[in-house]
């Protein structure tokens, strides 16, 4: 929903990833906190420096492994279920197989920093050489304390493993982003796999893209149509061979194949459709249960990829420009999607801010006059939020029509130049 206001994928890793990272941070302080408090001897025989860098560096490999993994289950069940058996498994595996691998003099090197590679065994491996320290306390009978300048000696293996930790942390991380922007789990359209070579800059529709709506038009299968599809169909060959795309939406011969499962065949959710909808222009469709409705707005603002065709919101391609087309699109979901704890002012703020509404400091202009509060305001008194407080009175208190409204409202903000609602 916030990605379809506008939210860029770079802000939406960084907050999400900040999250994490501050959660997993108060975490790792704790149990440092913790363990130099009551004594433990891994904490008394290692400087805090080590121990902080260590935790540190892990905590950070953990979230990049957590959203590589993310890009591969489609289902949160399958998820839950998956991590706890690695968790689980992983350590048994740490205590009773890759300590005697450690320990062992025939195991080769190289097969001990493959182990390495999982993170659960990186952390097992630290721990391992934390724990030699308190060992050898006991050998020698004064205390022993892992410094800095230990790490360079070959019988430490902590200075490997914080290399290969921080080498795996920035391989995960980058690996997890390009395949959540690749792949598509049921959440929106996957990107071309060279995507990061496209020029990001907007820019008008090219003569490849007016030839391969071209190709799409003359591929069109005659059937017999009813006259005011065929009218539909002759405007938009009309605009093609015009290389007309001031039309706010114009497709052709749109299709959308769900594939069949179970053995039952594939369903065909849109087919061959053809549009063109002009600035301003307020287009209902109307049809039974099925009737391919919800799949074509879905197709439209992102959700699904069309099996074939093209189309073009405001000049930009469904297929390649999502993230271009997302900042001038507003969309009001079928089911309400709102945060019980904020107001209906706030909601309209935030997603003012995905829009890039302007908000000046307070020291240089009023708040009533700057865009970003002109435009919430008059978005409230559109839809009968404003007056009585109401704007300012959590979502939670709202009625279902007031949810509703203020889901409107949301889509109008920042006056978007297409509008879908379903």
């Amino acid at each position: 929903m916030m990605k379809m206001h506008g939210l860029g994928n770079g802000p939406y890793w960084m907050i999400t990833y900040s999250y994490f990272l501050f959660l997993s941070f108060i975490y790792m302080i704790c149990f440092m906190v913790s363990g130099f408090l009551t004594g433990l001897p891994i904490f008394k025989c290692t400087v805090f420096g080590i121990q902080f860098t260590f935790y540190f560096i892990y905590i950070n490999l953990q979230i990049s492994f957590a959203f590589l993994l993310s890009t591969i289950f489609l289902h949160v069940k399958t998820a839950t279920v998956i991590a706890h058996m690695y968790v689980f498994g992983s350590g048994l595996l740490g205590m009773f197989v890759f300590q005697s691998v450690l320990e062992s003099p025939s195991f080769s090197r190289g097969w001990i920093i493959i182990l390495e590679m999982f993170p659960s065994f990186s952390l097992y491996r630290g721990i391992y050489e934390f724990q030699e320290y308190t060992r050898r306390e006991s050998y020698v009978g004064y205390k022993v304390k892992m410094s800095w300048a230990d790490l360079i000696t070959d019988k430490n293996g902590m200075r490997g493993v914080l290399i290969l930790m921080f080498i795996e942390w920035f391989i995960m991380l980058v690996v997890a982003y390009y395949l959540d922007q690749v792949i598509s789990l049921g959440n929106g359209v996957g990107k071309h796999p060279l995507f990061f070579l496209k020029n990001l800059s907007k820019k008008p529709v090219s003569s490849d893209q007016h030839q391969t709506l071209q190709r799409q038009q003359s591929n069109i299968h005659v059937e017999i149509e009813k006259p005011d599809v065929s009218q539909e169909r002759e405007k938009v060959k009309d605009l093609i061979h015009a290389n007309d795309t001031t039309d706010s939406i114009i497709c052709d011969n749109l299709k959308k194949v769900y594939p069949g499962t179970d053995g039952n065949p594939e369903k065909t959710a849109v087919r061959g459709l053809s549009l063109a909808l002009g600035r301003g222009e307020c287009f209902g469709m109307l049809g039974p249960n099925g009737a391919g409705k919800t799949s074509f707005i879905n197709t439209m603002i992102g959700l699904t990829k069309p099996t074939s065709g093209v189309a073009l919101v405001d000049g930009l391609d469904i297929r390649s420009d999502m993230d271009e087309i997302y900042t001038s699109m507003g969309v009001c979901p079928q089911h309400d999607l709102l945060w019980e704890t904020l107001t209906g002012r706030e909601h309209l703020l935030f997603y003012g801010r995905l829009k890039n509404l302007k908000e000046p400091a307070l020291t240089e202009v009023s708040l009533y006059i700057c865009e970003m509060y002109v435009a919430v305001e008059e978005s409230l008194k559109s839809v009968s939020l404003f007056h009585g407080g109401v704007a300012d009175k959590q979502a939670r208190a709202y009625s279902g029509g007031m949810k509703r409204r203020l889901s409107v409202a949301i889509s109008l903000i920042g006056d978007p130049k297409v509008l879908s609602s379903y």
